[in-house]
């Protein structure tokens, strides 16, 4: 593949472990920025504008004002304060349709938001409600996708507008609150959105949690425990041979060399053909093997994928089969956790599906026991929920001490933050990587703040570099053009697994630039040509994995002829990328 036009020639990164979560710390906004979808607004200058105000001097001598003291985080939320909210706590195991009971009062309101942890599950709920004759907007940090008269949003959960009053909005995988990367943002919806209605959808384990911080904010809470639909049956035997996978099991591993490696290994015996599916895969090529896999007339009729599959996708499993109960989890490989073991086990024998009873196994018989265990236990009950400062804090402590850097002020900040027993400060590492980046650039704060929330791959080495060279040239010029560090026309099918890793990572840097033209859209104003190219690197990408299978050699000839690929391409109007076709 000619990558070497990519053009992202400096490499400040050393390569690094992979890490299971490729933006450590997601993209959140600002409140302000929440309610800018689609009104293009001075955001940075209403904020030092609001910064500079009077009363910030008398708070600066205030031996009573600390900007650190984060222990009443509801109060930063004073819209959501003033109604008195009526929280439907819907929890239950996976399958047990509490997420399908809160969409269907989403459907019936008058407006109204689902916030998702993932773009997948933020369009699987947008087509929903747009085919049940709901009109409802798409939006998440890379897409917009609006519809006339939509009084509607699906949205990722970092998106969600607390400035905004809603009748019904839905709040899905609540446990995620906890998560030590991402915990902040679902504690900004629970706290921030004003709607009448809340519907928070998870884990039984985060209710004692979720009613305790809700006990100060005068809201009327109710919990409604669902069970599972379908049964889950953990087997007595393991896997054993792989000679005994068959059609509709999935293999579960976690690492992108072990999930190719496993699929090489069933499809050795020409029996299987085993779509994939795990993180850095971009999220439609996720969307189009899970497609292929549930097609009963596709010829993938295994799927090898990580633990990307326990949220986010509707697939038809009949057995899930663990190949390991250990991870690396992008700091040191340790035990699934209970909540993880029952999450993933839980995509087998889907309601509705072709496998109406679900089963689940290990590779090993050593595994076993330790996975029994857990499909027995209860999840262990939440402590504390992540919580992060809003920009507004950050600015206004930078002030008081006279610096625009923001690797020492957060740090600093965080260092000094004051804290309830319900709260924990998220993990900013990935955040910090990035600063410690911007900072040696002529930058105000703000810009360094998006640039640290972007959801840059710090540990990927094509990924880091896109995001150093994209904040060098906003800081020379104010303006970055894609074509600078990018030349369309050179991207090919990967013809080996490390080039497919390279373009997984060239969409990574399409997908920031994306990213930064909805925060910045004079400064990134190729978000179109960004767009088409992140959509062809996803095509490549499926052609080299549909090129993968066994049988790829009997259909060579034709299926991956030029003709072949120019009539493909051609459908999705790509085809002036492909020259040499």
């Amino acid at each position: 593949m000619a990558m070497a036009r990519l053009l992202l020639r400096k490499t400040l990164f050393a390569s690094s472990s992979s890490s299971s979560s490729s933006s450590a710390v997601a993209p959140l906004l600002h409140d302000i920025m929440s309610c800018s979808v689609a009104i293009n607004t001075d955001l940075n200058g209403l904020l030092h504008a609001w910064c500079n105000l009077g009363f910030l001097c008398s708070y600066h001598s205030s031996a009573k004002f600390d900007l650190t003291d984060l222990t009443r985080p509801h109060t930063w939320y004073p819209n959501a304060r003033r109604k008195k909210r009526n929280v439907f706590l819907h929890v239950g195991p996976t399958n047990s349709g509490k997420t399908y009971n809160a969409l269907k009062r989403l459907e019936a309101s008058s407006s109204g938001l689902y916030c998702g942890p993932l773009r997948l599950l933020a369009w699987e709920v947008a087509q929903r409600l747009n085919k049940a004759k709901v009109p409802c907007n798409l939006i998440t940090g890379q897409e917009r996708e609006e519809i006339d008269g939509a009084k509607h949003s699906s949205i990722t959960v970092e998106m969600a507008d607390v400035t905004s009053e809603y009748q019904c909005v839905i709040i899905d995988e609540i446990q995620m609150v906890g998560c030590r990367t991402r915990g902040f943002s679902f504690t900004r919806a629970l706290l921030g959105i004003c709607s009448d209605e809340l519907h928070v959808c998870g884990d039984p384990a985060a209710v004692p949690l979720i009613q305790r911080i809700l006990e100060v904010t005068g809201d009327v809470v109710k919990v409604q425990y669902y069970e599972r639909l379908s049964p889950l049956v953990p087997l007595k035997f393991p896997l054993g041979s792989f000679s005994n996978i068959k059609t509709g099991d999935c293999i579960v591993t976690f690492s992108r060399r072990e999930i190719y490696k496993l699929k090489k290994k069933i499809e050795n015996d020409r029996k299987h053909l085993c779509a994939v599916v795990y993180g850095s895969l971009p999220p439609e090529t996720r969307t189009k093997q899970a497609t292929m896999f549930n097609d009963e007339s596709s010829e993938f009729d295994v799927l090898v994928a990580s633990d990307a599959i326990g949220m986010g996708l509707n697939l038809n499993i009949s057995r899930i089969i663990f190949s390991t109960l250990k991870k690396f989890d992008g700091l040191y490989t340790r035990e699934l956790t209970v909540p993880e073991i029952k999450q993933i086990a839980g995509r087998a024998g889907r309601y509705g599906s072709k496998y109406p009873v679900g089963e689940v196994t290990c590779v090993d018989a050593d595994d076993l026991p330790s996975l029994h265990s857990s499909l027995a236990s209860s999840s262990p009950v939440l402590e504390r929920a992540g919580l992060f400062p809003t920009f507004d804090l950050l600015s206004m402590y930078s002030r008081m001490h006279a610096t625009n850097n923001f690797h020492p002020i957060l740090e600093r900040f965080l260092e000094k933050a004051k804290l309830s027993p319900d709260y924990f400060i998220s993990d900013c590492e990935e955040m910090l990587k990035v600063a410690a980046v911007v900072d040696d650039l002529p930058l105000g704060l703000y810009d360094k703040y998006l640039f640290c929330l972007s959801p840059a791959d710090m540990n990927d080495d094509i990924a880091a570099q896109g995001l150093i060279q994209f904040a060098e040239n906003y800081a020379k010029k104010g303006i970055v053009r894609l074509k600078e560090i990018f030349t369309p026309g050179t991207l090919r099918v990967p013809k080996s697994h490390n080039a497919l890793k390279e373009l997984e990572s060239i969409h990574k840097v399409l997908d920031l630039y994306v990213w930064l033209s909805f925060r910045m859209e004079d400064s990134f104003p190729d978000r179109e040509l960004a767009a088409s190219q992140k959509s062809i690197c996803s095509l490549l990408i499926e052609e080299f994995l549909e090129r993968l299978g066994w049988h790829s050699q009997r259909r060579r000839n034709y299926d991956h002829s030029p003709q072949h690929l120019q009539q493909k391409y051609q459908t999705t109007e790509l085809r002036r990328f492909f020259p040499d076709l």
